[in-house]
């Protein structure tokens, strides 16, 4: 007599009989991935989350989304190098979402329409310096603003915007309307700019003594030089040296 139970000649279990495998017995668990166009952007916008709204027509409410993450919609629709577009599933059907060109534009119609971003409710009674007002210090001190806490911003250029005003021509990003997007973020809470105050090393000693915090935002506008004889002679300038010179209106 067979020492099987059944008439099929398979061991007990297995999965050879149904063809289904072990993972028959588990339970689907949902998986929550990013969107591509927001796991590639480089400011970590929810780029899927405004675009609804956006499509929709509720541009006030994309525009609330945005700025969520990046204060500076109107700048980065002008200059971003939209890596999100270039992984825009869509662009395996047609052409991409051109998401770039949708920020400037509710960038733009939010400083045309007088959008202004909202002030906390509460204070927390906490001081934050703040050393360098390009796109990375005015974008802490906007989060920490909105956070409650009193930001004092200090920039050794004459003007706030680091590289976005001393790195980019105004032909690709226009001086007004950065300033406009500046405006906008100082108007975000308690935030102080002081320009043309060099920090130095030794002063930081004090100054966090002052503060119950500091972020260091000094940037990356020292140029690449070549290793070659000459690269140090009078007259070559770096690249970056040659756009802050532009941007700085020392050439026409």
């Amino acid at each position: 007599m067979s020492s099987k139970p059944f008439a099929i000649t398979l061991d007990v279990g297995t999965s050879l009989a149904n063809r289904t495998g072990s993972w028959r017995t588990l339970r689907p668990v949902y998986v929550n991935r990013l969107p591509p166009c927001n796991a590639k952007c480089p400011a970590g916008e929810q780029c899927q989350a405004w675009l609804y709204h956006a499509e929709s027509g509720d541009y006030r409410h994309a525009w609330e989304k945005i700025v969520e993450d990046n204060p500076f919609p109107a700048c980065m629709g002008r200059v971003c190098y939209h890596t999100c577009e270039s992984a825009c599933n869509r662009g395996e059907l047609d052409e991409s979402v051109g998401i770039n060109a949708v920020e400037r534009f509710l960038g733009d119609h939010a400083l045309e329409n007088g959008w202004s971003f909202k002030k906390p409710e509460t204070k927390s009674g906490k001081r934050v310096l703040v050393v360098g007002a390009g796109p990375a210090g005015l974008s802490a001190a906007y989060h920490l603003a909105r956070m409650g806490h009193e930001v004092c911003v200090r920039d050794g250029a004459k003007a706030a915007g680091g590289m976005m005003r001393y790195g980019i021509p105004a032909y690709r990003l226009p001086r007004e309307r950065l300033d406009e997007d500046i405006r906008a973020v100082l108007g975000a809470g308690d935030i102080e700019v002081r320009t043309g105050c060099d920090v130095q090393t030794d002063e930081m000693r004090t100054l966090v003594d002052e503060f119950d915090a500091v972020y260091v935002a000094v940037g990356a506008q020292g140029g690449k030089t070549l290793s070659i004889e000459g690269a140090d002679a009078a007259g070559v300038m770096s690249a970056v040296d040659v756009l802050e010179a532009i941007g700085d209106e020392q050439y026409p």
